[in-house]
């Protein structure tokens, strides 16, 4: 596929560029919404704090929202990134794959047989172990065969059968639990409201260690995307790389699930548009799927928030508005490739 951007220059241009696009989505979702506030009244927040309720809301509700909301962007794009070039297929991300099915399951029985009694940190680390039981069992059905080795086709239906799976236990259990039905449906939809301070230190030490590790891997990714035998011929040891990329997909993946619900799409959008502007060298992709991940959700959280007025849209809605028809568009650009 032919890329836009051709030199490095271009490439690292817009990628500042992308930077500044990011600083403005982030200004935006900080002062936007149903009460809305100056560039004045954030800086008197920050720097004359003096424990009103403008300020309190800005430090304490708009901030974190803001800051998880790029960083659920941004770790879902790499997932879904990773994901892509693990199985050569590219419809593959956590939702489609599974994996943010699996990470909801996990807290959906866990809110559902102990209410809230579970703390931040407990729900993420209950959201890691869903995410790293369905990355297994995806992988490994994805095995099995005659065959040696998964191809996109067996993960890609094992992924969707253990999503299906996931799914439908997760609607039986919220079909008997009407006391916190509202509670659990509006995370299984996806959002970052109501979020405060102690949800975004409960997953930054996960989502920094995911983050550092994709960026430490895109040689690894670049090697493997060329195909088994080519990267054996290299010396690269496949089942290290696989192991340690899908270590990352469950740390971004179910931090991500974990604080703001299985938002879709993202991990199908964004990897694709970075491919779009600098190819297939995941050295450049890794870093715009972080911006332009961001961006994404922070643009698609602060326009939810004036679509119906008084209310505020979940955000994992809006993405799907926008995720729907382009996961439609590349499932029929591929079939028309291969045929």
């Amino acid at each position: 596929m032919n890329h836009y951007l051709k030199s490095p220059g271009q490439k690292a241009a817009f990628l500042v560029l992308g930077v500044v696009l990011l600083l403005l989505a982030a200004a935006a979702s900080l002062l936007l919404g149903g009460k809305s506030y100056t560039p004045a009244q954030a800086y008197e927040a920050f720097a004359h704090f003096d424990g009103s309720n403008q300020a309190l809301i800005i430090r304490n509700v708009k901030l974190p929202r803001m800051a998880i909301a790029a960083i659920v962007g941004a770790g879902l794009a790499i997932a879904g990134a990773f994901m892509q070039a693990m199985t050569r297929n590219p419809l593959a991300s956590p939702s489609v794959m599974g994996i943010n099915a699996g990470a909801a399951l996990a807290v959906v029985i866990a809110l559902a047989a102990a209410g809230s009694v579970f703390s931040s940190a407990q729900l993420i680390l209950i959201a890691f172990v869903g995410a790293a039981i369905t990355a297994f069992a995806v992988f490994t059905l994805g095995n099995i065969g005659k065959s040696q080795g998964e191809t996109p086709i067996r993960v890609t239906l094992a992924g969707s059968a253990v999503a299906a799976f996931a799914s439908a236990w997760t609607s039986g259990i919220l079909l008997k639990q009407d006391k916190m039905l509202d509670d659990i449906l509006l995370w299984l939809v996806g959002s970052v409201s109501g979020r405060d301070m102690h949800h975004l230190t409960a997953i930054l030490p996960y989502t920094l260690i995911g983050l550092a590790g994709s960026l430490l891997m895109t040689k690894s990714v670049n090697i493997l995307s060329m195909g088994e035998d080519t990267a054996r011929s290299l010396g690269q040891q496949i089942g290290l790389v696989r192991f340690l990329l899908a270590v990352l997909i469950v740390l971004l993946a179910g931090s991500s699930v974990a604080i703001a619900g299985p938002i879709a799409f993202v991990g199908v959008i964004i990897p694709h548009l970075s491919r779009f502007l600098v190819g297939h060298d995941y050295r450049w992709i890794i870093p715009y799927c972080i911006v332009l991940g961001g961006i994404l959700l922070l643009v698609a959280d602060t326009v939810s928030r004036f679509i119906l007025q008084p209310e505020e849209l979940p955000v994992g809605v809006a993405t799907a508005l926008v995720g729907v028809p382009f996961f439609i568009y590349v499932a029929r650009r591929r079939s028309y490739a291969q045929s």
